[in-house]
């Protein structure tokens, strides 16, 4: 079968689209031939070795992956030849307290599918069948890639991290990304009024076309106050963060009394300066969200399914243009999902 591998780290990497072995599965494994698997930014950040994890190359990245199953090892009950499913790429021991815990988010044992193991951009992987989760009927396996890491990491957030109300304002920073734009779409199914920041006018405008009631541009500094102006000067309830640096202290000058920033990232940076008075004296609260529990997955893939979610996809490329495509979402040049595909 053939892969996209990471040869060696760099901005950019070096790639190569090469043949490598067919996997076999074991006993508790299944064999799924990938159909599509989207991009992520975690991709980025392996590709330049910018993660605290030193992953051993050569490997094939790619944490979003969907396809049909073609075997299954000998102990396997549940998976058939023919299953369309998704992939949950924080592979989770299963046996540790939080995992018991349905907590798998929190494993302390995981690892990463794309980063510590071969990932979906190659013809076939072989996983554990505790990893898969069923495809509904009509949801395509591009769509699934489009959705299965980020859309069920915004519904970790705004379902699991805290349970957002009907009538709450929400926030949703950088709306046309993976994140972002399942993010409004979510909040806006749960009630919530929404609104939201973009780069470029193409990425506000999208944002609003998905709920968001009005879409700012980040780099002017006098947003935060618009959004106060908006929610008629008390601030927002709920931020949903994912790039970090400057961005999360900008954020927090938006939110209410007793309100929430949950944040999954940090593309823009890692640390940053914290007025820990207001945070108090408001009784806000800052949360971290770490990647999704297979309830989130399936949930996702649920709404998706039934039209409740839909895919923000940029375009759908060739696995073997991946420097093409990595490129596209280094630049911030994507509206929504880049997925790849087999040739």
């Amino acid at each position: 079968m053939k892969a996209l591998q990471l040869m060696a780290h760099g901005c950019p990497g070096t790639f190569a689209w090469h043949d490598v072995p067919t996997p076999s599965p074991g006993p508790e494994d299944v064999l799924v031939q990938i159909e599509a698997c989207g991009l992520n930014h975690l991709d980025l950040w392996m590709e330049s070795n910018n993660l605290p994890i030193q992953p051993q190359l050569p490997r094939t990245p790619g944490c979003e992956p969907s396809g049909t199953i073609r075997a299954v090892g000998s102990t396997v009950q549940q998976w058939k030849p023919g299953d369309r499913v998704s992939i949950q790429s924080n592979f989770s021991c299963g046996t540790c307290p939080a995992c018991v815990r349905g907590e798998d988010s929190m494993c302390l044992h995981a690892r990463i599918l794309g980063v510590e193991l071969d990932g979906g951009f190659s013809e076939c992987i072989v996983v554990p069948a505790r990893q898969l989760v069923a495809l509904p009927a009509g949801l395509s396996t591009v769509h699934a890639a489009a959705l299965s890491l980020a859309a069920s990491t915004a519904m970790h957030m705004l379902t699991d991290r805290i349970q957002v109300a009907p009538g709450q304002s929400v926030l949703v920073m950088a709306g046309a990304s993976g994140v972002g734009s399942a993010a409004i779409q979510i909040a806006r199914e749960l009630g919530c009024r929404v609104c939201s920041t973009g780069s470029t006018p193409e990425k506000r405008q999208l944002a609003q076309s998905l709920g968001a009631e009005l879409a700012l541009d980040p780099a002017d500094p006098l947003w935060p106050r618009q959004v106060r102006q908006w929610t008629h000067k008390r601030g927002v309830d709920v931020i949903i963060e994912h790039i970090g640096g400057k961005v999360i202290q900008q954020a927090l000058d938006c939110l209410a009394r007793g309100g929430s920033l949950v944040t999954c990232g940090a593309t823009a940076g890692r640390e940053i300066q914290l007025n820990l008075w207001s945070l108090f004296v408001k009784q806000q609260r800052l949360i971290g969200s770490y990647s999704r529990n297979r309830r989130d997955l399936i949930q996702t893939l649920q709404w998706a399914g039934e039209g409740r979610l839909k895919p923000v996809i940029d375009r759908v490329m060739d696995m073997s243009e991946g420097p093409a495509a990595y490129q596209r979402l280094r630049n911030r040049s994507a509206l929504g999902k880049i997925v790849l595909t087999p040739p």
